[in-house]
């Protein structure tokens, strides 16, 4: 199954994530498939850049978002 979720990146008690596409038996920082966004929880308000055309064509394809990247995506508009 092909899964939308975070990996996790920067420092400690820094952290910035990529929001990319994978492989759902991989490691949560290992392997992916394609990166289509970053979120940012450090910034006030938080930061969420996605690309909104290959968010919506893995969806389409049907790879199924963690609960966080849902809710990220929500928030952006690009799902209901």
């Amino acid at each position: 199954m092909i899964k939308l979720r975070l990996k996790r990146m920067g420092k400690k008690r820094n952290p910035i994530y990529r929001i990319v596409v994978a492989d759902a038996r991989s490691p949560r920082d290992g392997r992916f498939i394609d990166e289509i966004g970053t979120y940012d929880p450090n910034q006030e308000p938080s930061v969420v850049k996605v690309d909104a055309d290959a968010a919506k064509k893995w969806i389409a394809d049907g790879a199924q978002p963690t609960e966080t990247v849902a809710r990220l995506l929500k928030e952006a508009g690009i799902t209901k």
